[in-house]
């Protein structure tokens, strides 16, 4: 899966946040499983969002650690990322790690995987689909071709369910892919039996479209098209997902990529050009025309119009002199300026919006945590119904 950034704080004397990335789930209930698990250590309050793949979580330092929490997420099942470095010598857009940026290759491979499985599952799964329900499509011999489609389908395609619900069966837990797994093996299995050694795989064999339901002994019904189908169509939603989830990463990424990259800093009296992650508060730097300004800071000397529109949206330019006040990122549209940085870092107003988006990301609606506790029981009673549905038409012969 694909991974994101991950901080800690200090929010108390005895009390810390922390922000772990993580990776393996594929459903809203794989959330409410870590969030869970999470919450029952002693000092632990947690909150696991599916759509950032982030768990937001205050513990107290001196009872928990940061490995500690890793080591209960990779014991329910999934991976998490210990916190990165504390950013207080990085500035926005510098040119220091930033994991997020690291995560975008990851990304790109998961979305590249999951679209070849979809253009498989695809390609192959409507004319499964168009044979089943069409009986004029149903020459001698179909049902073997159907097999021949299926088979990459529910192998192929469908792997990741198959592989996410094994590892969620080690560990005792169910899931939307322990029911995609099941269901798709179930149809795919007995179309296997009914084809070679049932009747369904002689000559002749049709499938008629019906809305009508009759009791038979199954040996002449195959469900092909239900294992194709539904592997089809569950593949498009975690492609558009995962797509969407990119575009929202891609945009936080563009926010903190607009801080300038290097710095001209005055030092005995010399310009002396270094990494903007190398700037620290109380350093004076050099902005000339159309350079962006490095970091939050004073105006020491010079003056002139400084474009903020990027981040404000105005589009008029500032005027700004000796001892005002400029925020990094912005664009200096006029004459030479003299900047004694103020805050670098995580402290900059641009990188405070960037936590504001992530917080809000990373934010529960009262609509999600009730769907949360809902995929919690939705797995398991569905997987009881069938059971109980199966010990009815067996006990009835």
């Amino acid at each position: 899966m694909s991974a994101h950034s991950a901080t800690t704080a200090t929010t108390a004397a005895d009390t810390a946040a922390v922000e772990l990335a993580i990776g393996g789930m594929t459903c809203a209930s794989c959330a409410a499983r870590i969030e869970k698990k999470l919450n029952r250590m002693d000092g632990v309050t947690a909150t696991v969002n599916y759509a950032t793949e982030k768990a937001k979580v205050t513990y107290l330092g001196a009872d928990v650690s940061v490995e500690d929490l890793i080591a209960t997420v990779e014991a329910t099942g999934y991976t998490a990322r210990p916190p990165a470095p504390p950013a207080s010598t990085a500035s926005p857009g510098s040119n220091s790690t930033d994991p997020a940026g690291a995560a975008a290759p990851s990304e790109d491979d998961e979305l590249t995987s999951l679209r070849q499985r979809l253009i498989t599952a695809v390609l192959l799964a409507v004319p499964v689909i168009a044979m089943a329900m069409v009986p004029a499509l149903q020459f001698d011999y179909w049902q073997w071709l159907s097999l021949t489609l299926t088979a990459p389908v529910v192998v192929y395609a469908a792997w990741p369910f198959h592989r996410a619900a094994w590892t969620n069966a080690k560990h005792g837990a169910a899931t939307m892919d322990t029911l995609i797994s099941v269901g798709t093996s179930a149809a795919f299995l007995w179309s296997l039996w009914a084809l070679f050694f049932g009747t369904a795989g002689m000559v002749g064999m049709t499938h008629p479209f019906e809305l009508t339901i009759a009791r038979s002994d199954g040996a002449g019904n195959i469900y092909l098209e239900a294992a194709a189908g539904v592997t089809a169509f569950i593949l498009a939603g975690r492609y558009f997902e995962a797509r969407s989830k990119r575009k929202a990463g891609a945009a936080l990424r563009a926010l903190m990529e607009l801080g300038a990259k290097e710095v001209r800093v005055l030092r005995d009296g010399v310009e002396t050009t270094i990494p903007t992650a190398e700037l620290q508060v109380g350093d004076r730097f050099v902005v000339r025309p159309g350079e962006k300004i490095a970091t939050d800071g004073t105006v020491v000397e010079g003056s002139s119009a400084v474009d903020a529109s990027m981040l404000t949206g105005e589009s008029v330019p500032v005027e700004v002199t000796t001892g005002d006040t400029v925020t990094g990122a912005t664009l200096n549209a006029g004459g030479r300026l003299v900047v004694e940085a103020t805050r670098i870092g995580a402290d900059t107003q641009l990188a405070r919006m960037a936590e504001l988006v992530e917080d809000a990301q990373n934010g529960k609606a009262s609509a999600q945590r009730l769907a949360n506790r809902i995929s919690a029981v939705f797995v398991p009673i569905v997987i009881a119904l069938a059971l109980a549905t199966l010990g009815f038409w067996l006990g009835n012969g």
